[in-house]
């Protein structure tokens, strides 16, 4: 397994590849303020002529995240194109819904800001006995339940032999200083339950095929994936998704696993973040506190 060294910022690294992919929540902003220097850096790069995909778990449309990223500062001209696993989940509601013939009978788990990922041609909202699928985006009040607060309901569900269409498959995400569950951990409740899952997103590859379609529409042309830096904090998603994926990575530090990393944010320990990436099977080419230039 390749050493990962600890750089200070991208531009270490911009000249071995030929286009950047990076997660959003957790590397550009941290749901409530964007990180200082995280868009200079996206620009940067693409400033050399090289393309840049943002590649998100949020179940929710590329424009509403495209819409989120500029109020937190996030310029457009920062990024190429956005891939969501909400858009993932629409297309699969959508083959689905066309399979049945009509709008699925569904079991909605999350907030009412996660409406957006399907509409009334392909859903019908129905309680857990009427649906025939479940559709998670998350815990109804994300900011104050874990997903033991759920299990009876997915017992229920399990015991009907109901599949979960789980539209974020990330287990948590920094939302300031908090940390909160997601749609990823509620799924994995629900398989452990025997339940059946099918996960749009990061670390699955079937989104991987969308971002190679993103790059080679910006590039004008097909980069291989040893080309491609994945620049990304979660280590069961954006590491382990592109180590499948075939994509070297930047670790970034700084987000959900900062305290495993060391004692400060800024001054990771770089024998803690082999010692995280050996546990887990991993490997990343390089690390940095932060997404900057």
């Amino acid at each position: 397994m390749p050493q990962t060294s600890l750089v200070y910022g991208l531009s270490e690294l911009a000249p071995r590849y030929d286009a950047l992919v990076s997660d959003v929540w957790g590397v550009i902003h941290n749901g409530v303020q964007a990180y200082p220097g995280a868009s200079d850096a996206l620009r940067q790069f693409r400033n050399m002529g090289k393309p840049v995909v943002l590649l998100t778990n949020a179940p929710r449309p590329q424009s509403v995240v495209a819409k989120q990223l500029h109020h937190f500062g996030i310029a457009d001209d920062a990024y190429d194109a956005i891939v969501t696993s909400g858009d993932l989940t629409r297309a699969e509601i959508a083959r689905r819904a066309a399979e049945n013939g009509g709008p699925l009978p569904s079991l909605y788990i999350g907030p009412d800001r996660d409406l957006g990922i399907f509409d009334e041609e392909m859903v019908v909202r129905t309680d857990l006995d009427a649906a025939q699928v479940i559709i998670c985006t998350g815990p109804y009040k994300d900011d104050e339940e874990t997903p033991d607060d759920y299990r009876d309901m997915l017992e229920r569900a399990a015991a009907r032999g109901l599949a979960m269409i789980c539209a974020n498959p990330d287990l948590v995400v920094q939302r300031g200083e908090r940390i909160i569950y997601c749609a990823g951990s509620l799924a994995a409740l629900y398989e452990q339950l025997g339940g059946m899952v099918w996960y749009a997103g990061k670390p699955h590859l079937p989104v991987y095929g969308r971002v190679d379609e993103e790059l080679a529409r910006a590039a004008g042309r097909a980069i291989p994936r040893m080309r491609v830096l994945m620049a990304g904090d979660g280590l069961k998603t954006d590491v382990l998704g592109a180590n499948r994926a075939g994509l070297p990575v930047l670790l970034i530090t700084g987000g959900i696993h900062t305290a495993d990393f060391g004692h400060s944010v800024e001054e990771p320990d770089p024998d803690r973040i082999r010692a995280q990436l050996a546990r887990a099977g991993l490997n990343a080419v390089a690390a940095c506190p932060r997404l900057r230039w």
